[in-house]
C-alpha cells in the first residue's frame, strides 16, 4: 500500500530559511549563500520522507516566498512596472514582485483560502506575454533525483492559477481571466515535457479551487485544460489534488472525468461529504489519494478510525489503487515534535507535527497492506483515550458561562453615531485623526531582552525597566511625530496571539512550532487543548504605564477572540464556535479591566475574521453569526465614551461588509493600499458606513517609503466616498516587521498628509 505527502514545511525546523532570506534582503549574504541553505533544507526533507517509507514524495513545494509567485515566475507573468526584459527570472525581479523595492510597490498579497498563509496575487490581462521563465520545477526534480530520491513534481494547476488571479491595473474588472487559459497552457506543456525528459513518472497538479462554489463555465475550463494537456501528459501518471473542503457534486463529476488524469486527491478531514461521493461513484481503474492525516492541525491522527475508513475505501478503489495521504500540504503545521523537549508530556502525546504525520501516513499504509505496527497503534490508542478523559481539558464553570451566552445578541445599548459624539467630546480629536495599528519595530535588542527574561537570565525588575524604557521611546516618537491616538508599541509581545494565549488557561505552547505566514514571516500558533478562561489581567499593567507617559489617548491593545481562534491550533473535540465564545468571555474581562484603569480607546484586533470564512457559501451565514457575535461579546459592557477599535488585514472584505458593520465597532482600521484600494469600491457602490474607518494609506509589508503626496492622494480617494468626520489616517497594519529607518519617514509623511488635507477641508468650508 502506497503513501503520499501533498507538501511539506519550507522554513526548516529552526526557521533556517527565514534567517537566510532576511540576511539576503539586508545584503549581509549573497544569493549563493541563500541557495545553499535552500538546497540543504530540500535535501533534508526529501531524505526524511524517503527514510520514513513514503512512496510519493513531492518536489517543487519548496519556495523562497510562495508557490503562486513561483507559478507567476514560471509563466513569465511579470507586471510591466518591474521592467523585466526576459530570460530566467532572478531574485531581484522575484522579490520585487513580492516585497516591492525602493521605487515600486509590491503586488497584492492575500490569504490562501481560509488559512493564515498568504500568496502574491497574479496581475493578468490580455497584454501579458507568457513565456517559460523559471525552470524551478524541473531543477528541483533533477536535484532530488541526483540524491537518489524519486519525487512527484507539484505544479499549481492552470485553472486554479487563473481563478486565483486578478485583472491587472488598467484592465477591465469584467475581463475573463479564464480567457487566458489558451495562453498559459503552452508553458505548462513545456514544463511537463521537460519533466518527462528528466525521467518523471508522476506529476501533481494542485487544483484547490475545485472545492469552491464554481459556475458551469468555470468547471468547463478544467475539462478544456486537461483535454488540451492530454497528449503532453501521456506516459505520465497524473494526480489532481484538491484540499481544504468538500468537493461539490458537480465539481466531483467534472474532476473524475478529466482526460489524461489517473489519480485524484481529496481532503477527507474537512471533506466528509466527499467521502460519500467517493463511496457512491469512483471511476474504475483510477488511483484514490485519500487525505486522512490532517495537514492543518497538530492533533495525532485516530489511527484506528482512519484505518477503518481506509478499509472501506479499499473496497471502492481497489487495493492497488488506494494511496494514503495527508489532507493538504503540511506547510500549515509545525515541523517536528523532536524540537519540543519542554512541552508537557501528556499534551505532547496528543500531538503530531509534520514529521510525526509522515510516520502516521506510513503507519496507515503499512497497516492496510497487512503489516500493522502494533506498538504505534497501541500507543496512539492510549493517547486518544487519555485526551478524552483528562481533567485538564474540561472546566465546567467555563462551559456553563459560554452556554449562558445563547439567547442574547450582546449589542451595546446606543447607536454608533451617538457613541462617536460622546467619544469626540471626551477625546477632542482633530479631523482625520492619525494613529498606527499597534506594534512598532522589534529591534534586536528588544528581542534579546524578551529572550533573556524567558530564560531567567535577567530579573523581572530588569525586564520591566527595559520594556518601560522601550515604551517611553515609542511614546516620545509618536508625540514628536504629532500622531493623535498613540500605541505603546507592544514591546512585551513577540506575537499578538501567542502573548494572550500564554496568559489564558487551556493553552499550551511549543518552543519551535513555527509556521510560515508569508515570505520570511513565521508565526508560532498556540495550542488550544482545553476550556479557556482568564486567570488574571493580561495587558492592564503595560497599557496603564503607557497612558501615564502622555496626555494623548493611548490605545489598549488586544487580540480578538476570532483571531485568537483562527491563528491557533484549535482543539478538534468540540465545535469551534464553543471555543470562540470561551475566548470572547476572557477578552471581555480584559476590556472591562482596561476601562476601569482609565484606558478610553481599546483596540480589539480581528485581523483573521475574514480568513476563517468557510469556502462554501452555504456555510457563511452560520460562521459570520457566531464570529461577529463573539466580537460583540467582548465590548458589550463598556461605556459610550470608551471607543472600541478593531483592525482587519490582507483578505477580501467586500463580500462581508455587512457583517463588518454588524460588529458595531466604533472605529475599524483595515488593509487597503496593497489591494489597489479594492475596499473603497463597496462605498462607491452605495454601502453606507457610519462608524469611524481607517483604510490603510500605505503598505507596511514593503520596505518602500511612500511620499506625502502619495498618501494624500490615497486619502483623497477615500474622502470621495467617505465622510471626513469618520475617516482616520493610518498604515495598513502593525509596524513590527519594519525597521525604524523605514517607519520614521513613512509616519512623518503620513502625518504631513493628514495636516495638508485638514487645511484643505477647513478652507473648503
Amino acid at each position: 500500500m502506497a503513501s503520499h505527502i501533498v507538501g511539506y514545511p519550507r522554513m526548516g525546523p529552526k526557521r533556517e530559511l527565514k534567517f537566510a532570506l532576511e540576511s539576503f534582503w539586508d545584503k549581509k549574504t549573497t544569493a549563493e549563500d541563500l541557495e545553499k541553505v535552500a538546497t540543504d533544507l530540500r535535501s533534508s526533507i526529501w531524505k526524511q520522507m524517503a527514510g520514513a517509507g513514503i512512496k510519493y514524495i513531492p518536489s517543487n513545494t519548496f519556495s523562497y516566498y510562495d508557490h503562486m509567485l513561483d507559478t507567476t515566475a514560471m509563466l513569465g507573468a511579470v507586471p510591466s512596472r518591474y521592467n523585466w526584459t526576459g530570460g530566467e527570472i532572478g531574485f531581484d525581479t522575484y522579490f520585487s514582485m513580492a516585497r516591492g523595492n525602493a521605487t515600486l510597490p509590491a503586488m497584492e498579497m492575500t490569504k490562501w483560502f481560509d488559512t493564515n498563509y498568504h500568496f502574491i496575487v497574479p496581475e493578468l490581462g490580455p497584454e501579458v506575454k507568457f513565456s517559460y521563465a523559471s525552470h524551478k520545477a524541473v531543477n528541483e526534480y533533477k536535484e532530488a533525483k541526483a540524491l537518489g530520491v524519486e519525487t512527484v513534481p507539484v505544479l499549481v494547476g492552470p485553472v486554479s492559477y487563473l481563478l486565483l488571479s486578478k485583472p491587472a491595473k488598467g484592465v477591465e474588472k469584467s475581463f475573463s481571466l479564464l480567457s487566458l487559459l489558451g495562453s498559459i497552457l503552452p508553458v505548462y506543456k513545456e514544463v511537463v515535457a521537460e519533466l518527462k525528459a528528466a525521467g518523471a513518472s508522476w506529476i501533481q497538479f494542485d487544483e484547490p479551487t475545485l472545492v469552491l462554489d464554481l459556475e458551469a463555465h468555470q468547471l468547463e475550463a478544467f475539462t478544456q485544460a486537461y483535454a488540451e494537456l492530454e497528449v503532453t501528459l501521456s506516459g505520465l501518471n497524473v494526480l489532481v489534488e484538491t484540499y481544504f473542503a468538500d468537493v461539490p457534486a458537480a465539481a466531483y463529476k467534472t474532476l473524475t472525468a478529466l482526460k489524461g488524469v489517473t489519480a485524484f486527491g481529496f481532503d477527507l478531514v474537512r471533506g466528509e461529504k466527499t467521502l460519500e461521493l467517493i463511496k457512491s461513484d469512483f471511476p474504475s481503474g483510477k488511483y484514490l489519494f485519500a487525505g486522512l492525516v490532517d495537514g492543518r492541525n497538530i492533533w495525532a491522527n485516530d489511527l484506528a478510525g482512519s484505518l477503518t475508513t481506509l478499509q472501506a475505501l479499499e473496497a471502492v478503489a481497489g487495493k492497488d489503487n488506494l494511496v494514503v495521504s495527508t489532507s493538504c500540504s503540511l506547510l500549515h503545521t509545525a515541523v517536528d515534535l523532536v524540537n519540543e523537549p519542554k512541552l508537557d508530556k501528556e499534551i505532547k502525546s496528543w500531538l503530531a507535527f509534520a514529521a510525526q504525520k509522515i510516520v502516521e501516513v506510513n503507519a496507515l499504509a503499512t497497516a492496510l497492506a497487512g503489516q500493522k505496527n502494533e506498538e504505534i497503534f497501541s500507543t496512539n490508542a492510549a493517547a486518544q483515550a487519555t485526551r478524552k478523559s483528562s481533567p485538564r481539558v474540561t472546566n465546567e464553570a467555563v462551559q456553563k458561562a459560554a452556554a449562558a451566552l445563547r439567547g442574547s445578541d450582546h449589542r451595546r445599548a446606543t447607536t454608533v453615531s451617538a457613541r462617536l459624539d460622546a467619544q469626540q467630546k471626551k477625546l477632542n480629536l482633530p479631523a482625520l485623526p492619525t494613529t498606527t495599528i499597534g506594534s512598532f519595530p522589534q529591534t534586536v535588542e528588544l528581542r534579546r531582552v524578551r529572550r533573556e527574561y524567558k530564560a531567567k537570565k535577567i530579573s523581572e525588575a530588569d525586564y520591566v525597566n527595559a520594556i518601560k524604557e522601550e515604551i517611553s521611546k515609542v511614546v516620545k516618537i509618536q508625540e514628536e511625530l504629532d500622531i493623535d491616538v498613540l500605541v505603546h508599541g507592544e514591546p512585551e509581545r513577540n506575537d499578538m496571539v501567542e502573548y494572550f494565549g500564554e496568559q489564558l488557561s487551556g493553552f499550551a505552547f511549543s518552543a519551535n512550532g513555527w509556521v510560515q505566514s508569508y515570505g520570511s514571516r513565521c508565526v508560532k500558533p498556540p495550542i488550544i487543548y482545553g476550556d479557556v478562561s482568564r486567570p488574571k489581567a493580561m495587558t492592564v499593567f503595560w497599557s496603564s504605564m503607557a497612558q501615564s507617559m502622555t496626555s494623548r489617548p493611548m490605545k489598549g491593545m488586544l487580540t480578538g477572540p476570532v483571531t485568537i481562534l483562527n491563528w491557533s491550533f484549535v482543539r478538534n473535540d468540540q465545535p469551534r464556535f464553543e471555543t470562540c465564545y470561551q475566548i470572547a468571555l476572557a477578552i471581555k474581562d480584559e476590556v472591562e479591566d482596561l476601562e476601569k484603569a482609565g484606558i478610553t480607546v481599546i483596540q480589539i484586533d480581528e485581523a483573521a475574521l475574514r480568513e476563517g470564512l468557510p469556502l462554501r457559501k452555504s456555510e457563511h451565514a452560520f460562521y459570520l453569526d457566531w464570529s461577529v457575535h463573539s466580537f460583540r461579546i467582548t465590548n458589550v459592557g463598556v461605556q459610550d465614551t470608551t471607543q472600541i477599535h478593531t483592525h482587519m488585514c490582507y483578505s477580501n472584505f467586500n463580500d462581508i461588509i455587512q457583517s463588518i458593520i454588524d460588529m458595531d465597532a466604533d472605529v475599524i482600521t483595515i488593509e487597503n493600499s496593497r489591494s489597489d484600494e479594492k475596499l473603497l469600491s463597496v462605498f462607491r457602490e452605495g454601502v453606507v458606513y457610519g462608524a469611524g474607518i481607517g483604510p490603510g494609506v500605505y503598505d507596511i509589508h514593503s520596505p518602500r517609503i511612500p511620499s506625502t503626496e502619495e498618501i494624500a492622494e490615497r486619502a483623497k480617494k477615500m474622502l470621495a466616498v467617505l465622510e471626513s468626520n469618520i475617516l482616520w489616517i493610518n498604515p495598513d497594519c502593525g509596524l513590527k516587521t519594519r525597521k525604524y529607518a523605514e517607519v520614521m519617514p513613512a509616519l512623518t509623511n503620513m502625518v504631513k498628509a493628514a495636516k495638508i488635507l485638514r487645511e484643505e477641508l477647513a478652507s473648503a468650508k
